[in-house]
């Protein structure tokens, strides 16, 4: 059997304090009959907060949300060492701290050793379940330290650690040994073992895609984005991350804060719950700055050798006179009117791109690349690369969504050849492209798809 515990689940109990006879007193006891029912545990250490309207729930939340935040942007090293032995079984740089990995083990082990042979223990605190948590300083940063069974976790940090990252960290060590037991318990019997597939625990448990790289999802769905224009604040926080990403390829959390208090005079808090509500619907999108640098180099490696071969990136104006045309002009043209005409051919595709003619923008926007690419031009390159990849990206989620769609109606239909060829152009596309962020779990998932429908044919 395996025990499960919710933390934060919310319950309506569906009826109006104003007409409770119960209310206030008998609500804890009304809930706990009511968890009983749904067939859970309301064991003798659950905590039951009441919460009387919906502007103390969005601020209860808006200030968990908050914390969160601060907790992550305030960490700027993890390090997961083996309790007995020291040796690092994980090393996650979140920012460019450039701590040093084995002098920082070199002096843990020491300060331990010294701490726990101290009559006196210095800066140390007890949570009551004999694994201490060690707190000190490291140059410049604070170091939050604590034991388990088998493991110690390391927190190199700006500040000294909040009571709800002490919380946090306490949860994590114990979800971790019993989520990967069996492989520590390898590890120390048999020695080195790679835990890089633990990365997404720790990215997920401690919110560290809070201060990841973002970008905008391509395609927002009528009835979401009439629900954002209806909220000024998701509206403008909308606004204002294409704004940035006008400019460059990602844009911060903490960068889009500034900007829309800048405009709209609301408590970061408020600007933050709405930017979270925006990430969990996946219209905001975490990414990494190498994922992203990674798509532009391949993207540009692929453009220098269709240029090497006199093609482009599109087969639309490759017979297109206006290219010839600017082929010719080009060779006649000064510097400064190859940046001029540059910047026009951006406008006039990001005009079209806002009116949904990709065709066009694609056109506009593979003029402008050639040009920054035969004048070797290097901030174009890698301004306008980002473009086209994006329009591209967005290009190929319509035809994707299209051809998925038409997939999962044919499948009820019952017509499975089609369904079969609806889902295996799916593929291609996700195939072809690979420019999608967990493509390779769609693929899976498309191919599955496959494989189940040919058993009907």
């Amino acid at each position: 059997m395996v025990y499960f515990q919710l933390s934060r689940v919310g319950f309506n109990c569906g009826l109006d304090k104003n007409e409770c006879d119960k209310y206030p007193d008998f609500c804890i006891e009304c809930v706990k009959t009511q968890i009983k029912r749904f067939g859970l545990d309301a064991n003798p250490n659950i905590k039951i907060t009441l919460i009387d309207s919906e502007e103390k729930r969005i601020k209860l939340f808006q200030d968990i949300i908050w914390q969160k935040f601060l907790d992550v942007l305030n960490i700027k090293h993890i390090l997961l060492m083996v309790k007995d032995s020291g040796l690092p079984i994980v090393n996650y740089p979140i920012s460019g701290a450039g701590v040093d990995v084995e002098l920082l083990t070199g002096f843990i082990q020491a300060n331990i050793t010294f701490s726990e042979s101290s009559d006196t223990l210095k800066n140390i605190e007890n949570n009551g379940n004999n694994h201490q948590f060690y707190e000190f300083q490291y140059h410049t940063f604070n170091i939050l330290l604590k034991n388990r069974e088998l493991i110690r976790i390391c927190l190199v940090l700006d500040h000294k650690s909040s009571e709800s990252l002490k919380i946090l960290v306490t949860e994590f060590l114990s979800d971790f040994e019993d989520r990967y037991l069996h492989k520590l318990e390898k590890l120390i019997s048999k020695g080195k073992l790679s835990f890089q597939d633990t990365i997404d625990f720790i990215i997920e448990t401690f919110n560290i895609k809070l201060v990841f790289p973002m970008t905008l999802t391509h395609t927002i769905l009528p009835d979401r984005m009439e629900a954002i224009k209806k909220n000024p604040i998701q509206k403008a926080i909308i606004d204002f991350a294409s704004a940035l990403l006008a400019s460059k390829q990602f844009f911060f959390i903490i960068n889009l804060i500034d900007e829309v208090q800048k405009i709209v005079n609301i408590d970061a808090n408020k600007i933050l719950y709405e930017i979270y509500n925006l990430l969990e619907q996946e219209i905001i999108i975490p990414t990494t700055i190498e994922s992203a640098e990674n798509k532009i180099l391949k993207f540009q490696e692929s453009q220098a050798i269709r240029l090497a071969h006199n093609e482009l990136i599109s087969p639309i104006i490759a017979n297109d006179d206006a290219m010839d045309e600017l082929k010719e002009k080009a060779k006649n043209m000064s510097e400064e009117e190859i940046k001029k005409a540059i910047d026009s051919f951006v406008k006039k595709a990001e005009t079209a791109e806002k009116a949904l003619i990709y065709k066009e923008a694609q056109r506009e926007y593979e003029k402008a690349l050639y040009l920054a690419t035969g004048f070797d031009f290097h901030e174009d390159i890698g301004r306008i690369s980002f473009m086209v990849l994006e329009l591209d990206k967005k290009i190929k989620s319509l035809e994707l969504e299209y051809a998925q769609t038409a997939a999962e109606k044919a499948e009820k239909r019952k017509d499975y050849i089609k369904a079969i060829n609806y889902y295996k152009q799916s593929l291609r596309i996700l195939q072809d492209a690979a420019i999608f962020d967990e493509s390779e779990s769609k693929i899976r998932k498309f191919e599955k798809k496959i494989t189940n429908l040919q058993k009907y044919l």
